[in-house]
């Protein structure tokens, strides 16, 4: 008589009703806090008109919350492996209710800067607490890949979500109401929050590197501060300094990584099949969607002459074919395709939208809006795959720390290529423009425009500077995602990142569902 073999991997517990419907919960602050990113595109002037805000008030009344949200991400998902991401993540929701209420009702500009400051603070406990909390929800690798999908799509909406809702709130509203919506998604939160989301965390964390904290501070904001400055007035020694800082303390806070007795990040992480590669990559796929985005909207609204509003209700239709980009490419592995392949063809198509932006003239609105589709497809096609990739292969006590990575590399990504592309399209504008035009027309479209009234034709000339540049920009990102496609095809292949059938269940027991 034989027995029958047993298997050696252990079966993974596939989500129910609960865990999918708790995912419904944490999509909520995800999508709010990446609408916080572009929610005061808008409002600004009647903030404006309302605080009196000096210019460097007013700049940091827009800037704070992301260069916060940036500096923070690293040591609050670290410190949601240690104390728990559910209360990490309750923390965070009820200290940025608490903020979008203070922001609302702000009665000077330095108030509303606290507060903004306060909301990127719990921004950055509730992003990577959100992408943390899928890997403890979704043990089985299909559905967990499914859930990263939706994770992507309504982060890459709620960007696009944002500027049209603080358009619509302002114009029927006062320009608190901006924050106010903040504010029954994270009392939902806050309620369902305990009931339906489990607590993960390590069990031995060892004690928390302070030292870390500032330290991963000096690195990440001198350069996110950098890169940006450089998009928006172009090259100057200040930058280049502020740049070159980060970089020096980057380079201590991986060297305290790598001799703490508890690192705040983990070296291990890096040697986990797959996860270097998925840092770089998503770093690229920002590169490309925000370089893009960079002059797409400045298109939309200075060299077509749509209204803030109409370019932001615009800017929408190519947030539509997201919905599908993800499921596909998470069929696609599910069916055997090699996860390189998805991966680099993601890249290939967010290419060729650059390559489609390149074709634009000074009046290509459908063939802009095209391009932007094509490139929010590939986007999205990338940012899914490496996402559970990263998150697939390492254990859930260090979900947060990993999680944290991805979304740092991101912000990296995003401001590198408005920094890159956008000097590369500024250096063409000012080729493009004569040398006898006004010394504000040859350095931005803004500027010419300002000025148009008094030089005869300048407007149309300057326009079509600015589509040149962009052209140029484009053909730079078409190349940059290119190699970007050839570097998953193979990195990911020596990585042995196939489909889910590679990969190692999670053991139901490293999750606690009574959250004790």
């Amino acid at each position: 008589m034989t027995s029958e073999p047993k298997s050696a991997t252990p079966v993974p517990t596939r989500a129910g009703r609960r865990e999918w419907t708790a995912l419904g919960v944490l999509m909520l602050p995800l999508l709010l806090v990446s609408m916080d990113v572009s929610v005061l595109y808008f409002a600004i002037p009647a903030i404006g008109a309302d605080l009196r805000p000096s210019g460097t008030q007013q700049l940091w009344i827009f800037d704070i919350y992301a260069f916060v949200l940036a500096g923070l991400l690293m040591t609050m998902g670290a410190l949601g492996d240690r104390v728990g991401h559910r209360r990490l993540l309750l923390t965070g929701a009820a200290a940025f209710g608490a903020a979008s209420l203070a922001a609302a009702y702000a009665g000077s500009a330095g108030m509303l800067i606290a507060a903004r400051a306060v909301l990127g603070v719990g921004g950055a406990t509730l992003m990577p607490s959100t992408l943390a909390m899928l890997r403890a929800l979704f043990h089985d690798p299909g559905q967990r890949a499914k859930a990263i999908g939706v994770w992507s799509g309504v982060m890459t909406a709620g960007i696009a979500l944002g500027s049209v809702l603080s358009g619509v709130l302002v114009e029927f509203f006062w320009w608190g109401s901006v924050f106010l919506v903040n504010l029954p998604a994270m009392a939902l939160l806050l309620v369902l929050g305990p009931l339906l989301l489990p607590e993960s965390r390590a069990d031995r964390p060892g004690r928390f590197d302070l030292l870390s904290v500032p330290l991963s501070l000096a690195a990440v904001l001198p350069v996110i501060y950098g890169l940006k400055e450089i998009a928006a007035d172009g090259w100057n020694v200040r930058y280049v300094v502020s740049i070159t800082v980060g970089l020096l303390f980057a380079a201590l806070f991986v060297h305290r990584q790598r001799t703490a007795a508890a690192p705040m990040i983990s070296p291990e992480l890096f040697r986990g099949r797959g996860f270097a590669p998925a840092v770089a990559l998503n770093l690229l796929s920002a590169f490309g969607v925000m370089g893009s985005a960079y002059f797409t909207t400045q298109y939309l609204q200075s060299v077509l002459g749509k209204s803030a509003l109409e370019a932001a209700l615009w800017a929408l239709l190519p947030s539509v074919p997201i919905a599908a980009a993800a499921p596909v490419a998470t069929g696609l592995v599910n069916r055997g395709v090699h996860r390189a392949h998805v991966v680099a063809g993601g890249f290939l198509v967010a290419s060729g939208g650059f390559g489609v932006l390149s074709l634009a003239g000074p009046d290509s609105l459908a063939l802009v809006l095209g391009a932007c589709a094509i490139l929010a497809v590939g986007g999205v096609v990338v940012m899914s795959q490496i996402m559970d990739l990263a998150l697939g292969g390492v254990p859930v006590e260090r979900a947060g720390a990993a999680s944290s990575l991805m979304e740092t590399s991101s912000e990296f990504g995003g401001a590198m290529g408005m920094a890159v592309l956008g000097s590369i399209g500024a250096a063409v504008y000012r080729h493009e423009v004569p040398a006898s035009a006004p010394d504000a027309a040859r350095e931005t479209l803004g500027g010419a425009l300002a000025v148009a009234d008094r030089v005869p034709g300048l407007a149309a000339v300057a326009r079509e500077a600015f589509t040149s540049g962009m052209r140029g920009a484009a053909l730079a990102g078409a190349v940059v995602l290119a190699g970007a496609a050839v570097l998953a095809a193979l990195t990911l292949r020596r990585s042995g990142a196939r489909g889910r059938t590679c990969e190692t269940p999670d053991e139901p027991s490293t999750l606690s569902p009574s959250g004790v």
